[in-house]
């Protein structure tokens, strides 16, 4: 017999065995690339109504298993991660605490969708979530790594076409803000980036997305790694760098106006922005480990792109997402 309750001040004391529990097993079953936060840390964000977690019990008020959930950051239910403490009860773990989510937050998805990266493990939950409604986008994860792959070698052979006339790729400024914005809503609006985020569908939520990137909400942004593409002066293309952990560059976003685009200027933006990074980390002794960044399973031309540039293929995951229910 399980039960489930929301993690308060109450019981703060007796989960702490089983988050730690997920803190050991985060990197090598979950493919998380960061420490969690320390158990102060997450119970702070808690405090601060930033997530919300679910626990699951036995019938001896033994905890099972978690949820952890967000609505803080994006328009999005982020659903974060679901923890069994034994890989043999996830499955029931997780119907039990999905069960409990959906229940909680029935209301909230008639405005919002839920997106839930099954990382790791959690690709196992696809018959549990699936018979619940969710659907799927398959994402790859490709990784330029600085030391100890041929990354380096292959992007000193990449095929990059000379800058075409009236062309230029001029660095990371404030200015181009709200042209950024313009641009990456017009690219991503009918992505299926939109699907699980969708902030993409409007100027407003594409403003909020470039506005977290490049006020460090995400990550730490870097201006000087961040290229923007320029046609007669005016800006038609964007690739955004972020640092996490202060050693892993992230591309979060590379967009361009479509009229540009299938001339090879994507792969000319992007070795500009990797070309500022290397050469930084060499300059500086920046401890830089890798580039890394994500893309559709299926989007060909994108993967060919990253491939060109000497970035290899990692891992892959589904990304989940329930869409608003009417």
């Amino acid at each position: 017999m399980f039960t489930t309750k929301i993690l308060t001040a109450n019981n703060y004391a007796s989960f702490e065995e089983l988050y730690e529990d997920f803190r050991k097993k985060a990197a090598k079953e979950y493919n998380f690339e960061l420490e969690p936060l320390e158990y102060d840390g997450f119970l702070e964000a808690i405090d601060k109504d930033l997530i919300k977690c679910i626990v699951l019990y036995d019938e001896n008020e033994e905890e099972l298993g978690f949820l952890v959930y967000t609505t803080a950051i994006s328009e999005s239910i982020e659903l974060n991660i679901i923890h069994c403490k034994e890989k043999s009860d996830l499955m029931d773990c997780a119907r039990e605490l999905l069960k409990k989510f959906l229940d909680i937050t029935q209301n909230l998805r008639k405005e919002k969708i839920v997106c839930y990266p099954m990382l790791g493990e959690q690709k196992n939950l696809i018959s549990v979530i699936a018979k619940l409604g969710f659907k799927f986008v398959g994402i790859e994860v490709l990784r330029f790594m600085m030391k100890g792959t041929p990354s380096r070698e292959l992007f000193s052979r990449a095929r990059v076409v000379p800058l075409p006339e009236g062309y230029e790729v001029v660095q990371w400024s404030d200015k181009y803000f709200e042209d950024a914005v313009k641009i990456i809503q017009q690219a991503f609006n009918d992505s299926s980036d939109a699907l699980f985020d969708p902030r993409f569908k409007s100027i407003a939520g594409t403003r909020d997305i470039i506005n977290k990137i490049v006020k460090d909400v995400y990550a730490k942004f870097m201006p000087n790694a961040t290229s923007v593409l320029l046609y007669e002066s005016e800006p038609v293309g964007f690739a955004f760098m972020n640092l996490t952990g202060g050693s892993i560059v992230n591309i979060p976003i590379v967009g361009i106006k479509q009229e540009h685009q299938g001339k090879g200027l994507s792969t000319i933006m992007l070795k500009n922005s990797m070309d500022v990074v290397i050469r930084d980390t060499e300059l500086y002794n920046f401890p830089i480990t890798e580039i890394n960044t994500t893309t559709e399973t299926n989007n060909l031309q994108a993967l060919r792109l990253y491939k060109n540039l000497g970035f290899l293929e990692d891992y892959n995951y589904p990304q989940s997402y329930m869409p608003i229910e009417n």
